[in-house]
């Protein structure tokens, strides 16, 4: 069972989580996957199986879409909705035109520090596991790219926004440099992965469906690394 299964991750439960079920069902004699989602996000998950697992350098490799929804005046401290509230001020002071202009800023280039809340590691410990337990530590910034930052919708304090960026690139975060550039803060409310660089959501099956599947069946649907 060689190759790769296009999933479309449901919210609540983890990258990790998907690959687990998947693993416990199948079998497989290796399985991995090709880019985490936070558990608020659901969306494209590629996961590797068998002998596909070497090819996990060059899917890694690729750029995303994303299709996220922000909320404007609220801050937390792990950059989504998940999270405790540490500021709350009106977000109705943003405008379209300062919307437009703060978006500006995010095109391109850019350094992103990664978030307190990630699966990055710091002397070996996960950062989500210190920061459970109030620990804080210096994060160095990273440069990501952001190839297409699109406003799709701005209904305060709501923001849905369109994303095309290079790996590495937490969406969480960008929403969160967002929200202060603007002066107001903002979260990140839902998350969905449209495509992971060459694959797309419309050729993913839900994880239900493919967890109902025969083995024959879920080999059917396997896409071979080109």
């Amino acid at each position: 069972m060689d190759g790769f299964l296009l999933v479309d991750k449901p919210s609540g439960i983890t990258s990790y989580g998907v690959v687990d079920r998947l693993k416990k069902r199948f079998r497989p004699s290796r399985i991995g996957h090709g880019g985490s989602l936070d558990p608020l996000a659901t969306g494209l998950l590629v996961v590797m199986l068998g002998r596909a697992t070497r090819a996990a350098s060059s899917l890694l490799g690729g750029d995303k879409e994303y299709w996220a929804e922000a909320r404007l005046g609220i801050a937390t401290d792990t950059q989504d909705v998940s999270g405790r509230t540490i500021r709350e001020t009106d977000p109705y002071s943003v405008t379209r035109t300062g919307l437009g202009e703060a978006l500006a800023a995010f095109r391109g280039e850019i350094e992103q520090v990664p978030p307190m809340f990630s699966a990055l590691k710091s002397r070996g410990e996960r950062l989500y596991d210190l920061a459970r337990r109030g620990i804080t530590v210096p994060r160095p910034a990273r440069r990501v790219t952001v190839r297409e930052i699109e406003l799709v919708d701005f209904s305060p304090p709501a923001v849905r926004l369109r994303v095309v960026c290079s790996k590495g690139t937490y969406i969480r975060t960008l929403v969160h440099d967002l929200g202060e550039r603007l002066g107001v803060g903002a979260c990140l409310s839902a998350l969905r992965r449209t495509a992971s660089s060459p694959y797309r959501i419309e050729d993913a099956l839900t994880l239900d469906r493919l967890l109902a599947m025969s083995p024959d069946e879920l080999r059917a649907r396997l896409i071979q690394p080109t």
